[in-house]
């Protein structure tokens, strides 16, 4: 059958308006932000608000109660152990306060053998944590031991190292206390001041009493500590700080300096306490102590810090946005772009950081991924990239 001429006109009008129609009334792409599969260095990390202080802070307080002689030093002042930082007149003492002087200075006596005791104890772990320190550098050079077993063998060491000077200080500061109460006891006679004396050598970093004034026994006086030697407390949720490790690698930030600070995790706290959030909610938190690996001085005590902890990390992993990745049923699913559409992939994934997570298994680098998929979008979508 021949068409006429009208005819095959007719057609040929209805063939393009329907392609028309089809071009308008098609689907447009879906809007997407994309992200690229990639390999390289990938860390898991805890992230806090520090505070730093003073390693082994020493508040003298009064020995005795009397009044307290205006003190003439100012904070930041070096002191040396034995130096004179502060005097105080005691009233004369009758029958029945001879006898409290007496007994606390009996009590100081027995705060003085604590603590020779406590120093023998910890000289005598020390001693050991040495040793075992030394067999574990040998058995690391001849690799008869992992890396991390040395390290752990070293950090204890050097904990050990520094409660041994803590303890040494404490017996010092005992020891002065026991001699300031006996001074009382031994001196009878009003008007005589008592000295209280510096337990090592630091520097003033906080004067309580400056004025002169009575102050009763066990009034803090003055702070005195090493600024050099700082460490950092961070709190942290109780729920995370389960996963913080001794020896875990710190980064200091926003310190105020411009560089970041290295350090390592001292000590976990054992116990948690209550803290209310910005948002009034009541939080149970834990205190992290890192130590730096190396001496700041534009640090001071009770500065304001932010930490990150290193929980693990690796050099070279493949890796993914972390804002690509969605629940599935059968576990993580994200969506790859192949050929202008999105395809729904499940995938399994190893470490999560803060931006990016490692793939196990179920991509390939280079492979462009969609971020922050909406719900609008589905498997097999048509989607283009926001440039």
């Amino acid at each position: 059958m021949v068409l006429s001429k009208t005819q095959r006109i007719a057609g040929l009008s209805v063939a393009v308006a329907a392609l028309i129609l089809f071009f308008v009334f098609r689907p447009s792409p879906l809007p997407v932000d994309s992200g690229v599969v990639r390999r390289g260095p990938l860390q898991v990390t805890l992230e806090g608000e520090g505070v730093t202080r003073v390693n082994d802070r020493y508040v003298v307080a009064a020995p005795v109660s009397g009044k307290l002689v205006r003190v003439e030093l100012e904070e930041g002042d070096s002191v040396r152990k034995g130096n004179v930082v502060a005097a105080l007149l005691p009233p004369e003492l009758d029958t029945r306060e001879y006898r409290e002087a007496s007994s606390r200075a009996g009590s100081a006596r027995a705060a003085l053998d604590e603590a020779i005791a406590r120093q023998r104890r910890v000289m005598l772990t020390l001693a050991q944590a040495e040793r075992r320190y030394g067999r574990y550098r040998n058995l690391y050079r001849e690799g008869a031991v992992s890396k991390e077993t040395y390290e752990l063998a070293e950090n204890e060491a050097q904990t050990l190292r520094k409660e041994g000077e803590a303890a040494r200080s404490g017996v010092e500061a005992a020891r002065f206390n026991f001699g300031a109460v006996q001074a009382l006891v031994d001196r009878q006679v009003a008007g005589k001041p008592v000295n209280v004396l510096s337990p090592v050598d630091g520097r003033v970093l906080r004067i309580h009493e400056k004025s002169e004034r009575v102050v009763i026994a066990g009034s803090p006086l003055v702070d005195i500590g090493d600024p050099s030697a700082i460490e950092i407390v961070i709190d942290v949720l109780s729920s995370d700080a389960i996963r913080v490790k001794p020896g875990n690698r710190v980064v200091i930030m926003d310190w105020g300096g411009d560089k970041e600070l290295q350090g390592i995790v001292k000590t976990v706290g054992p116990a948690a306490f209550t803290k209310t959030s910005a948002l009034g909610i009541e939080e149970k938190r834990v205190n992290i102590v890192a130590v730096l690996s190396k001496d700041e001085p534009l640090l001071g005590d009770n500065f304001r810090v932010q930490a990150s902890i290193v929980l693990r990390e690796a050099a070279d992993v493949l890796q993914v946005p972390v804002s690509s990745l969605f629940r599935g049923k059968d576990g993580w699913h994200l969506f790859v772009i192949e050929d202008g559409k999105a395809v729904d992939k499940a995938v399994s994934i190893g470490m999560r950081g803060t931006l990016q997570a490692q793939v196990l298994a179920g991509l390939r680098k280079g492979q462009k991924v969609v971020v922050h998929p909406t719900n609008e979008l589905k498997d097999g979508m048509s989607v283009k990239t926001q440039e």
